[in-house]
């Protein structure tokens, strides 16, 4: 079945009261659940605003996670669901163009691009392997499951609607585990975008940013009760795309200064920069970029660093420029700027992504060494029980959180 909002008026009148729901058996293997709280700063966990997700972390095992680069929404969250870093996936930056796919620019909001899955398709994520395996997926919600990836949807997914509220995006799933043990997804995934939303427009050290994790905690918190009151025994894995760090209008780098507006176009500004040369100003442009300058260093796609994993896919700018952490890329006549954003360089704190996990799978107080993550996609592997595609993950990496 293909859950689309339309429906969830039906799905939620199915008797689905949380107090009165009565208990049923305990499905034969743990469910595994993959929780997405966007921009969910690692050090957020620490502020004494989610006790949910603290009681989680004390009975299971947590740890810092860096992002893979550029650290944005749909580049790492197509990582954590393949295990490839963007370079190799495809999904290299939330904007971006493709020769083989001419006239049409991907964005977040360009929904027919969202749902073509020839954009998706340079990777195998963990929903099609499973549905593959006839393991039943829900999706609700994560970047590129709207599309048929590989021809293949998962079983039950949702078009993202950002202002649904968190509570009900919980419901939703609560409503699919209604179905008999063997009709339930045994692997979902949920989404909640407004630590993001209140870090992009209040920074990351705002009472508004404490105020959106507190409402997601709780949300977690009914997730939970919902699964007790169902007898559903399941692992739970909260992750985070990327962190988020403070900006300021003074700390601006202008464009202007370096280049003129018709030698060259972009399609990413601010903590990073995708630069295409207008035809007949190749030179000039990266003569006036390439290199170092203050607060900016900027490189040929061929010269990245190779410590990135990023610059080898067609899809990757000619010209790629990264901004020092909480500096932004701009132009004079841009005048959007919020007081907080993403895309830094992934090791740098700021952008370190939250890692939870908790279930029967799991140890109880452990505390993982930093990783990458690539190496969330052979965790869900291992858990749901499939081979996992290549991928550039290390299980052993998250290892001492497993229970023997």
């Amino acid at each position: 079945m293909r859950l689309i909002l339309s429906k969830i008026a039906a799905v939620l009148a199915l008797g689905l009261a949380l107090a009165a729901h009565p208990a049923v058996a305990q499905t034969p293997a743990p469910l595994t659940i993959l929780i997405s709280i966007d921009a969910f700063r690692a050090d957020y966990l620490d502020r004494g605003v989610t006790p949910n997700l603290s009681a989680l972390a004390a009975g299971g095992a947590r740890g810092v996670m860096r992002p893979s680069f550029p650290s944005k929404t749909f580049p790492n969250h197509y990582t954590l669901v393949t295990g490839l870093y963007p370079d190799h996936h495809g999904v290299v930056a939330n904007n971006m163009t493709d020769e083989a796919i001419p006239g049409v620019r991907f964005s977040m909001g360009n929904t027919a691009a969202v749902l073509d899955r020839r954009w998706w398709d340079g990777a195998e994520p963990i929903w099609v392997t499973a549905e593959r395996a006839r393991i039943i997926t829900a999706t609700l919600f994560w970047p590129g499951s709207e599309a048929a990836i590989h021809g293949i949807w998962p079983r039950h997914w949702a078009h993202f609607e950002q202002a649904l509220p968190s509570n009900l995006r919980v419901d939703m799933l609560l409503a699919l585990l209604d179905a008999p043990p063997a009709d339930r997804p045994k692997f979902a995934t949920l989404y909640f975008d407004i630590v993001d939303g209140a870090g992009h427009s209040y920074g990351p050290d705002s009472p508004q940013v404490n105020n959106a994790a507190s409402t997601v905690d709780a949300a977690i918190g009914r997730l939970e009760a919902g699964l007790k009151a169902r007898g559903i025994a399941a692992n739970l894995i909260v992750v985070s795309d990327h962190g988020m760090a403070a900006t300021s209008p003074a700390r601006s780098l202008y464009m202007d200064d370096l280049l003129p507006k018709e030698a060259y176009r972009s399609l990413d500004m601010g903590p990073i920069g995708t630069i295409y040369p207008t035809p007949g100003h190749e030179a000039q442009v990266e003569t006036a970029l390439v290199g170092a300058h203050p607060h900016l260093q900027c490189w040929l796609k061929k010269d990245i660093p190779a410590r990135f994993h990023y610059g080898q896919n067609p899809r990757v700018a000619p010209i790629f420029c990264l901004p020092q952490t909480g500096w932004l890329l701009t132009t004079r006549d841009f005048h959007g700027q919020e007081a907080g954003d993403h895309g830094y360089d992934n090791m740098s704190p700021e952008m370190a992504a939250i890692f939870v996990a908790s279930g029967p799978a799991f140890r109880h107080g452990v505390v993982v060494k930093p990783f990458v993550n690539v190496d969330i996609y052979p965790l869900l592997a291992r858990l749901i029980g499939v081979a996992p595609q290549p991928n550039d993950g290390n299980l052993a990496n998250l290892a001492p959180a497993l229970a023997p």
